[in-house]
């Protein structure tokens, strides 16, 4: 089994504010064997030295949407498979050169597509996929007009699903639902609890599912040892969900700071996207984003970097996610120069690395640099916890990204 040592790295573990220098790190085949600050001894192996440059957990982005290829929810349906999975692979392939050694698809990603990564088939990071969105008739993810009559394009539970999300009513409809996309391997649930900005006919203020069929859908997730994570943009549609047993939040670009010091209690996760806001508000009509979506996107906009300090006042335990869309997906590390308006460095690195692993129930494994843990790692050619900048640039200053004990970057010789 091949071994690697990366050795003289200073060593930032995922979560400590100190970052020993003269560290080294032995990989056996895709797992860290040791993690010591003294040379480690070893016959027949790989060494890297790292020059002591910062050696971290690799990246996760906790929201993102491997086949979104348009800002048209409907035109995707018709682009069919082939088209989503090629959209897919060099979406993820971007990611993984940016340093994103894991990603969650929180709506949308698949078995076959999990199934083609870790066969290496596909070039692409740690792939964890919540399966289908499950949405009301007229909810976010309804995405027909309020012209049409009928469920189309796949819309109706009992026919097909679309390539996104399926319509369930009602507690039976949802937890058959939710047990299909367990079934078809997904790693947790997502629903959507409030209005979106990409759908056409439910205004962000509503409030989606009813308390019954919540719960039926958590109490599923719990019997499977997950969990169900919901878009909610609104303070009431925040609460009531993790009221309901919701564990983590997608958005909640609107909250409050009595909701987050309700969120913070409960022990919830939230996931903010700050890069998708901007970057369509910046660029949504060139685009081809209709007027009317403009409208309500301009209004969660507005109030998404207050609702960061809120939650960081409140200590609510955030994740790192982006929920870029279509051709916005280069832009995935600008959340980084997003969110450094309101967290330090060390909490931007801990959001990105092991709070997502909390979320995914991944501790120990990844988001660290441990003995026992995935070899999921990234080289940085500075100091990211004095610069997080470093990590905003879509890989240039990332001298070795390693995924799984395989070397898929190195400029260290």
């Amino acid at each position: 089994m091949t071994q690697i040592i990366l050795e003289n790295a200073r060593v930032f573990d995922g979560v400590s504010e100190e970052c020993p220098d003269g560290m080294s790190v032995l990989v056996e085949g895709g797992t860290i064997r040791e993690v010591s600050d003294r040379p480690i001894r070893a016959d027949d192996v790989r060494r890297i030295d790292v020059a002591g440059k910062t050696l971290m957990p690799g990246l996760i982005d906790m929201h993102v949407h491997s086949y979104f290829s348009d800002l048209d929810p409907r035109v995707l349906n018709d682009r069919d498979a082939p088209y989503r999975t090629a959209y897919a692979i060099k979406k993820l392939g971007h990611a993984l050169d940016s340093g994103f050694t894991t990603v969650r698809d929180i709506g949308g990603g698949d078995y076959p597509l999990a199934a083609a990564i870790a066969d290496g088939l596909v070039r692409a990071p740690r792939f964890f996929y919540a399966g289908k969105i499950l949405s009301m008739t007229g909810g976010h993810v309804d995405y027909r007009t309020p012209n049409e009559k009928h469920h189309t394009h796949g819309y109706c539970s009992c026919d097909a699903m679309n390539w996104a999300g399926v319509i369930a009513d009602g507690v039976d409809e949802c937890i058959k639902a939710a047990r299909e996309e367990l079934r078809r391997g997904a790693h947790c649930i997502k629903i959507v609890a409030s209005g979106g900005v990409m759908s056409p006919s439910d205004p962000i203020w509503m409030n989606q599912f009813r308390e019954d069929e919540i719960r039926a859908i958590v109490q599923e997730c719990v019997e499977r040892r997950t969990y169900v994570s919901a878009h909610c943009l609104t303070s009431e549609s925040t609460r009531r969900s993790v009221e309901f047993g919701v564990r983590c939040i997608e958005h909640a670009a609107q909250i409050d700071a009595e909701t987050a010091a309700f969120v913070a209690e409960r022990g919830a996760y939230v996931v903010p996207t700050m890069v998708c806001l901007y970057s369509l508000v910046e660029q949504g009509l060139e685009m081809g984003l209709p007027g009317d979506r403009m409208d309500k996107l301009r209004a969660v906009y507005d109030d998404s970097m207050a609702g960061l300090d809120v939650m960081r006042s409140a200590g609510v335990k955030l994740g790192f996610g982006t929920d870029l869309l279509a051709g916005f997906y280069p832009q995935q590390t600008r959340e980084f120069t997003l969110r450094r308006e309101v967290f330090s460095p060390l909490e931007l690195l801990r959001q990105a690395t092991s709070v997502g692993a909390e979320i995914l129930m991944q501790e120990g494994s990844l988001g660290c640099v441990q003995p026992d843990a995935l070899a999921d790692l990234i080289v940085v050619d500075g100091d990211p916890l004095k610069d997080v900048g470093l990590l905003a640039a879509e890989g240039q200053h990332l001298d070795l990204i390693m995924r799984g004990g395989d070397l898929v970057k190195n400029r260290l010789g």
